[in-house]
């Protein structure tokens, strides 16, 4: 079983930051294979330029998956745009794709803090 993780989570986890993350959402990240939409990516890029993170996207990407094997979901572009097209709740393109990517995704789990993604769609874990 498969699980998606937001951008902030991914940050915490590189940072080793485990104590910002709930009990469930430890468990659903012990428990489950790990991905993250390539949109993840994009935003960790902007974080970068901006200087919120002080690592290149690709080197958090490369930590995450030689530590806890997480990895880039190739799932079906044209899925995820279809799916976004009934996402009505967000203009933040980066919440309404890693959510889509999600749901385009059997409706997979997504680890994430978000109060509103997590008040949209039902498979988030916190």
């Amino acid at each position: 079983m498969i699980a998606y993780l937001d951008t902030h989570v991914v940050v915490w986890l590189c940072q080793n930051n485990v104590e910002k993350l709930s009990a469930p959402a430890l468990d659903a990240i012990n428990n489950h294979d790990l991905l993250i939409s390539p949109i993840v990516l994009v935003e960790l890029n902007f974080l970068y330029q901006i200087g919120k993170t002080i690592r290149a996207p690709q080197d958090l990407a490369k930590q995450l998956r030689s530590q806890i094997g997480v990895k880039v979901c190739d799932h079906s572009f044209p899925d995820l745009a279809e799916t976004a097209l009934f996402e009505t709740w967000t203009r933040d393109p980066f919440d309404l794709l890693i959510v889509a990517h999600a749901k385009a995704n059997g409706f997979s789990p997504l680890v994430t803090k978000d109060e509103k993604i997590r008040e949209h769609y039902p498979q988030a874990v916190w």
